[in-house]
């Protein structure tokens, strides 16, 4: 069965309100871990991750940061006006170009109470570190799903990360239902988040720190980087009845010349994604290899992946080395040692993975694309998979529980 043809009820189960973590434990590697291979489930706490991976393993993280994309605005009359920041408009080339603007930026933005929002736009001063900004916010296009927002400030030296930085709020996901607190600064960013453009955090990797690092390293056990920034489409519902009509979100994706050798100089040994980010990123990084090889002369601004495109028959035989390297060659010829660009690839049952062997990752909503991703790890066992956890009272979602889940051979 092609993906397209898949119903996402099929992808459903019962998540009672009291299996959703609202708050992170105290200790990030006390959480629990679910160990699925081979259509066995053990359990274990991330604290001891070294001892279920083989010596020489490749873990790849993807250090997207949290920016604070909620901005709330008062209007004279007292009505709120919230901004959530989603992602900038087509004029920059990427993410971080447009979060390094100064003084002024366009960005793709939904409006909480916009029909409260006539034309003239709306200030917000902030004093911050004896800093002092007026920040003001101007619709200057309705788009079908949002609008585009100019956002200027007036003081020249400050980019649009650090205005975030001082008057955004961290836009805590929808299902913890509740507002974001002091500690989600923190505990909603892993501790090796370094490029700012997500909105909402790659949470395999909050359970990771110092410690468990070290404990990975003396085990031979070697990371990576990639950055995948998290758009608020990862929280979009599918809404229809099969997938052919679901329009999966696109996100930015920043892959280093570096990376893509490492991978080549360790697909003879596991590679395993830490969050479904990281995984989507690598898998792409291959498809985006295969268009190089079709298309050598594609330019800069038109490598891309749309959804459908991995599942083309067409492609599924050329080997990853050939593609990885197809990659390099398209960087050297337009002497580049980073690709940045946009990936819409939707891993769901039926699809071959190319790269990784296995995932880090929490338990997702029902009925969601992410659920899909992990359905095409450990086809139908799935189901056991969350039925087992359920059963042992593991933490779902973004401050919950996680798992590691080998690709069923």
């Amino acid at each position: 069965m092609h993906p397209q043809e898949l119903s996402i009820k099929d992808f459903s189960y019962d998540l009672p309100d009291g299996a959703i973590a609202k708050y992170p434990l105290p200790e990030r590697d006390k959480s629990k871990l679910l160990i699925y291979r081979d259509g066995n489930i053990t359990e274990d706490i991330y604290a001891n991750l070294a001892a279920h991976l083989p010596s020489g393993s490749l873990l790849v993280f993807n250090n997207t940061k949290v920016v604070e994309a909620r901005l709330l605005f008062q209007k004279a009359s007292g009505t709120t006006i919230e901004i959530f920041c989603l992602e900038p408009h087509e004029k920059y080339a990427d993410i971080t170009t447009a979060m390094l603007e100064k003084g002024k930026v366009w960005w793709k933005c939904l409006v909480g109470g916009a029909r409260k929002w006539k034309a003239a736009p709306l200030l917000k001063v902030i004093e911050k570190d004896g800093i002092k900004i007026s920040l003001t916010a101007k619709k200057t296009e309705q788009l079908s799903d949002g609008y585009v927002i100019e956002l200027s400030w007036d003081h020249p030296d400050l980019s649009f990360a650090e205005v975030l930085h001082m008057a955004g709020a961290i836009p805590l996901p929808p299902y913890l239902n509740r507002a974001a607190e002091e500690t989600d600064k923190e505990r909603y960013q892993t501790i090796y988040a370094k490029h700012d453009g997500s909105v909402a955090a790659p949470t395999a990797g909050l359970h990771f720190t110092n410690s468990l690092f070290e404990k990975l390293k003396k085990k031979n056990i070697r990371h990576d980087f990639v950055s995948l920034h998290v758009g608020a489409g990862t929280f979009k519902p599918v809404k229809s009845e099969t997938m052919q009509s679901h329009e999966m979100h696109a996100e930015f994706i920043d892959i280093s010349r570096p990376f893509i050798e490492n991978i080549l100089a360790h697909l003879h040994q596991p590679v395993i994604a830490v969050g479904t980010t990281s995984l989507r990123t690598i898998e792409s990084m291959y498809w985006l290899g295969v268009k190089t090889i079709l298309h050598p002369t594609v330019i800069p601004g038109a490598l891309h992946l749309t959804q459908w495109e991995p599942y083309d028959p067409a492609n599924e035989n050329i080997v990853v080395e050939d593609a990885l390297r197809s990659l390099l060659n398209w960087l050297d010829n337009h002497q580049s040692d980073r690709l940045r660009t946009k990936t819409q690839i939707i891993i769901a049952p039926g699809y071959r993975f190319r790269i990784v062997k296995a995932l880090i990752t929490n338990f997702h909503q029902p009925q969601s694309t992410l659920l899909l991703l992990v359905s095409a790890i450990t086809g139908n066992d799935w189901k056991k998979v969350y039925d087992y956890a359920l059963e042992h009272a593991f933490r779902f979602l973004s401050y919950g529980d996680g798992s590691l889940l080998w690709l069923r051979e």
